[in-house]
């Protein structure tokens, strides 16, 4: 695994437009992206980071719960449990889905995205990409026939639990699936468009099965062209800019009032503390 430090515009914009030419004389990405606004956070999912070790026992729990309370919302939930813990996951739910875009661009958003605006300039970001073909690769053979009789690189939800062969509603199909995959491989399934934040945002999931604990030590043992781009603090607020010129904003991430508002108050943000006050103050504690 590739670690490269983005200290220019340039190098970020080569970082996020990586669009190889296709046989076909076509220029199509085959990456996926994950933007995160801390270099030292880990790549894991929400399920790992709520239940701990306890994840396979509590994931079970969760998903009936979810099913239980959410029926009346989303009658859907029912259909199977891959669909429960999709829309879970869309809503907050702890899941076993980690969250990746196709769009380098989204991701950037995400990476230059802070709680806490006078923290933009004060902390690098990161943004991890992986090869979905590489990582197709790494499937059961099972996995690859099903992606060669669709011909699709991108597994969709009936793809994969035509791959998984259970019944959808069945915990057996969860065990078929972690069972196919044990610390070796995961899916890349581009979710239905169930609401207008899934299309915006481009959204892919890596399915993690529970054999794989570490994602970053899978990715460096099993992968060869994954990449981990950390950016500089001092590029954060003019690619923040940027990217709200290019109307690569909240606005468009989440559809909405909520996106409005959010859009908006970035937008007349004023800057206060700079990072020369910030850095004096670290050591005067010293």
């Amino acid at each position: 695994m590739e670690e490269i430090r983005i200290t220019t515009i340039d190098q970020f914009y080569q970082c996020i437009f990586e669009q190889p030419q296709t046989g076909y004389g076509r220029w199509r990405s085959h990456y996926a992206y994950r933007g995160l606004p801390n270099p030292n956070f880990k790549l894991t999912t929400s399920l790992q980071l709520n239940c701990r070790d306890k994840s396979r026992k509590m994931e079970r729990n969760i998903l009936n719960n979810f099913a239980k309370y959410a029926e009346a919302e989303d009658p859907s939930v029912r259909e199977s449990i891959w669909r429960r813990m999709i829309l879970g996951q869309h809503h907050g739910l702890p899941t076993r889905l980690m969250d990746w875009t196709h769009s380098g661009l989204v991701a950037a958003h995400f990476a230059m995205t802070e709680a806490n605006l006078d923290k933009l300039s004060m902390r690098d970001c990161v943004i991890w990409r992986i090869d979905v073909m590489e990582m197709n690769e790494l499937l059961p053979l099972e996995y690859k026939v099903v992606q060669k009789k669709r011909k699709m690189d991108v597994f969709t939800l009936d793809m994969l639990i035509e791959a998984i062969g259970e019944n959808p509603n069945s915990y057996d199909s969860l065990d078929a699936y972690d069972r196919a995959m044990e610390d070796s491989a995961m899916v890349v399934i581009e979710p239905p468009s169930i609401d207008p934040r899934i299309v915006n945002q481009y959204a892919f999931f890596t399915v993690v099965p529970m054999g794989i604990s570490d994602i970053e030590g899978f990715l460096t043992e099993k992968t060869k062209d994954t990449r981990k781009y950390i950016i500089s603090k001092e590029l954060r607020w003019m690619i923040r800019d940027i990217l709200d010129e290019a109307n690569m904003n909240e606005r468009m991430i989440y559809p909405g009032l909520d996106g409005i508002s959010q859009s908006l108050k970035r937008h007349y943000y004023v800057r206060g503390r700079s990072v020369e006050d910030e850095e004096a103050e670290d050591l005067g504690k010293d």
